[in-house]
């Protein structure tokens, strides 16, 4: 019996923009956090960040923001800088004496999981920022967006007004406009046997009760 074929798990290729050696990442990683370590043990200002860690962490949140969870988001690019400056942050903090399988320190891993949740707070400040406007929108008259002048130009304002707020009541929660509510729900059907037909009589029947 043949056994069913494993998906292969597709990798970054190195000739990719976004392509990181985690190997070579790891070690700059942990050199820089032995500086840090002696320079604070010295008294002295702790280095800054070598450009190739931090092209690395760039090049880590460019490449998560690519995959399909992420590419559609209009503010992917502030996605990016947020993932960068949290992983910035917190790269002192990387444990250099943690072992791996490889003997080298798992940055790679480290930074991605760290750009992952910073991109989840981005999109959670965003949707928080959309239904402020949305709710603006839905509360306020034209008079509060814009100064037209004439009744006409004020009408055609309402009525762009009033468009938004029936967009805002089918996009929020709070107003919800269930477009299927006034369709009937759908029978369910019994489970079992069909039920049988009644017999009714016909021009056999009369046929046989005559000669009966």
């Amino acid at each position: 019996m043949e056994q069913p074929s494993k998906r292969k798990r597709t990798r970054r290729k190195k000739d990719s923009v976004d392509y990181v050696n985690n190997k070579e990442f790891g070690e700059a990683v942990a050199e820089h956090v032995r500086g840090v370590k002696k320079d604070e043990e010295e008294g002295i200002e702790p280095r800054p960040l070598t450009d190739y860690v931090g092209l690395c962490l760039y090049k880590i949140a460019n490449g998560l923001s690519r995959s399909p969870n992420f590419i559609n988001y209009t503010y992917r690019e502030d996605m990016v800088m947020d993932a960068v400056e949290n992983c910035v942050k917190v790269i002192n903090n990387f444990d250099i004496t943690k072992k791996t399988r490889t003997g080298v320190p798992n940055a790679f891993s480290y930074f991605t999981q760290i750009t992952y949740f910073a991109f989840l707070r981005r999109i959670a400040k965003e949707k928080r920022q959309t239904e402020i406007k949305q709710r603006v929108i839905d509360n306020n008259s034209i008079d509060m967006f814009a100064e037209f002048g004439t009744e006409d130009a004020n009408a055609i304002g309402e009525s762009i007004v009033e468009r938004m707020r029936h967009r805002n009541g089918l996009w929020d929660e709070d107003h919800w406009v269930d477009q299927d509510a006034d369709k009937a729900p759908p029978k369910k059907k019994k489970r079992g046997r069909p039920a049988k037909k009644a017999v009714t009589n016909g021009p056999l029947n009369e046929f046989f009760n005559e000669n009966e």
